[in-house]
C-alpha cells in the first residue's frame, strides 16, 4: 500500500513539475495590455468611443485590453512613454512629442472618408459679424488643448497672429470649443473637420480650412515586442467597414472613420514644420 501510494504521489508531483513551466508561459502570454488615448473628448464620451476597439483587440489578441485614459495631452504622451499603458491613440503632435520623448513606434493611422488625412476648420457661429479670418482681430478664439500646437500653427498660417486677437482660451474638448462658440463665449475656435461636417448648418460656419495633415493615429510604447506589435497592427488593419460589426468598431471611434491603414513617420514631417515656431527651445 506504501508504494503504491508513493507512485502516486511521483506521479502527480512529475505531472505537477511538467505543467509548471506552460502554466507560466500561458500566464506571460495572456498579459493584460492597457490603452490610453488623448482626451478629445470628455472621458465618459472617450471611454464610449474607445471600448468597442479594445473588446475587439482583446478578442483578436485572446488577451485582455484594458482602457486607462488620460486627462489631457501631456499624461497620455507622459503614459505612453514610460510605459503606463503600451498602447494609445494619439493626435499628430501627440504622437511626434511622445516619439521624441519616448521612442513610441506607430502600429496604425484612422482613415477618414477613405483619405489618410484630416482638416483643421477655423469656424464661427452662424448669422455673427465674423465672416473672415481678417475679422477676428480683435475677438476672442477657443483652442483646445494648450499642448495642441497644430491648433495655433493653423490660425496663424492662416494670416492671423496670436496676439493680434482680443483673447484666446484653451478650454480641452473639441465638444467644450463648440458649445463655447455656439453659446457665444467666443467669437470663433477650431475644430476637426469630422465634428464640423456635423454642425455645418446648424448653428456654425467655416471661416478656414487646413491643408490636409496626416492623421490621428495609433501607437505602441517602446517596450512591446516586434511579435506583438504586428499582431496588433495587422489585427487594426483586418477591420473592413463593409463588416457590419467592424463597422460598429471603427465608427464608435469616430462616425467618419473607414478603419485603419499602415503608415510611416516621415507623413508627420509636415506637421513638425508647421509647429516647430512653437516649441521652446
Amino acid at each position: 500500500m506504501f508504494k503504491v501510494k508513493f507512485a502516486l504521489y511521483l506521479g502527480l508531483a512529475l505531472v505537477c513539475q511538467a505543467q509548471a513551466p506552460v502554466a507560466l508561459a500561458q500566464d506571460t502570454e495572456v498579459k493584460e495590455l492597457y490603452f490610453g488615448s488623448v482626451a478629445m473628448d470628455v472621458p465618459a464620451v472617450m471611454h464610449r468611443r474607445l471600448l468597442p476597439l479594445t473588446k475587439y483587440l482583446s478578442d483578436e489578441l485572446q488577451r485582455p485590453v484594458s482602457l486607462k485614459l488620460s486627462p489631457d495631452m501631456p499624461t497620455a504622451i507622459k503614459e505612453i512613454s514610460n510605459g503606463t499603458v503600451n498602447l494609445t491613440y494619439l493626435t499628430p503632435v501627440a504622437y511626434i512629442k511622445a516619439k521624441n520623448s519616448g521612442g513610441v513606434r506607430l502600429v496604425v493611422k484612422a482613415v477618414t472618408n477613405g483619405a489618410g488625412s484630416f482638416k483643421l476648420m477655423i469656424v464661427a457661429k452662424d448669422g455673427s459679424a465674423v465672416r473672415s479670418i481678417e475679422d477676428l482681430a480683435g475677438k476672442r478664439f477657443a483652442f483646445g488643448d494648450k499642448a495642441a500646437l497644430l491648433q495655433r500653427a493653423v490660425l496663424v498660417g492662416a494670416g492671423m497672429p496670436l496676439e493680434r486677437l482680443g483673447s484666446h482660451d484653451f478650454i480641452g474638448h473639441y465638444d467644450n470649443i463648440l458649445r463655447g462658440v455656439l453659446n457665444e463665449d467666443f467669437d470663433a475656435g477650431i475644430l476637426k473637420d469630422t465634428m464640423v461636417e456635423q454642425w455645418q448648418g446648424k448653428g456654425i460656419k467655416i471661416l478656414h480650412t487646413s491643408a490636409a495633415l496626416p492623421p490621428y493615429n495609433i501607437v505602441a510604447g517602446r517596450d512591446m515586442d516586434d511579435k506583438l506589435l504586428e499582431k496588433v497592427r495587422q489585427a487594426l488593419l483586418r477591420l473592413d467597414s463593409r463588416n457590419p460589426e467592424h463597422a460598429k468598431v471603427i465608427q464608435a471611434l469616430d462616425e467618419q472613420y473607414d478603419g485603419f491603414a499602415p503608415v510611416k513617420d516621415e507623413e508627420y514631417d509636415v506637421v513638425r514644420k508647421l509647429i516647430k515656431p512653437f516649441e521652446k527651445g
